[in-house]
């Protein structure tokens, strides 16, 4: 392997806009990379692609499979190529399942779980041609049930399932597969909605968006199945998985400790 293995690829990142979308193609960027940035809104992205100089910026829906198939087909056109993809697009209606309408419920399959698989069957003729990565964005609320979240919770176990099924399905192929699976996020996904998140899910040491950019690029490197932060949080998530009653004595001191963070960043975002 190169010292920069990065130089002259082309990765294809969708929900490219903010968050964890925008630090993993300014990270991909910096390290050499050719980034082709896809969101809905055409503003945000120009905005996104401010300082990219090897950037592509893709209008569409991930749930349309036109759309995302002329989006790749335009980056093989402008680039030359295919190297690698992040799904990192997803969309989170929180609240107990009788709470949300059944057309919210719809879209956080489609665009948490039926998007990244359609995209990764129509990015593989072009990855297959020279090797390369698929890198999908998952959630420790992929790892154990989440109550209060079960769509999307659902959806997150369902794309770490087709994950490490495709690392096997093309082991040896030149394609490698991977989740990334971060807890909470310091981004406008947790604070933009802060009173409508989960108090549990505050009970993990929230990251950062460049603390999981740095994961996907991690994994685009070295192919590992999965990688989890906190690394605590994923440890503790399989442990409740494996054993519910565990879960059942532990979730009110986490559900405890995740009030106590809320009213913390309450506390800041009044005072930012």
């Amino acid at each position: 392997m190169t010292a920069q293995p990065w130089v002259g690829k082309t990765i294809f990142i969708t929900g490219a806009s903010l968050g964890v979308g925008l630090a993993t193609a300014r990270a991909f960027h910096a390290a050499g990379a050719n980034v082709a940035l896809v969101a809905r809104r055409r503003g945000p992205l120009e905005q996104a692609a401010v300082g990219l100089t090897r950037s592509l910026i893709l209008c569409g829906d991930v749930v349309d499979a036109a759309a995302m198939t002329d989006a790749l087909e335009q980056t093989v056109a402008h680039f030359g190529g295919l190297h690698g993809v992040v799904n990192n697009a997803g969309a989170h209606f929180r609240g107990p399942m009788v709470s949300r309408t059944p057309d919210e419920v719809a879209t956080m399959v489609d665009v948490n779980l039926r998007a990244p698989l359609v995209i990764t069957r129509l990015a593989l003729p072009h990855l297959r041609e020279a090797g390369g990565f698929i890198v999908n964005v998952t959630s420790i609320a992929g790892k154990v049930p989440l109550d209060g979240a079960a769509t999307y919770s659902a959806t997150k176990f369902g794309l770490r399932a087709f994950t490490y099924a495709m690392a096997e399905e093309l082991r040896g192929s030149g394609v490698t597969f991977s989740a990334v699976s971060p807890g909470p996020i310091h981004t406008s996904f947790i604070l933009g909605n802060l009173d409508e998140v989960e108090d549990i899910t505050l009970s993990q040491t929230m990251c950062t968006a460049d603390d999981v950019a740095e994961m996907v690029l991690a994994c685009a490197r070295d192919g590992r199945v999965e990688r989890c932060l906190p690394v605590s949080g994923g440890r503790l998530a399989t442990l409740a998985y494996l054993f519910p009653s565990v879960r059942r004595l532990i979730k009110p001191r986490l559900i405890a400790k995740g009030r106590r963070v809320k009213a913390r960043l309450r506390r800041e975002l009044r005072a930012s």
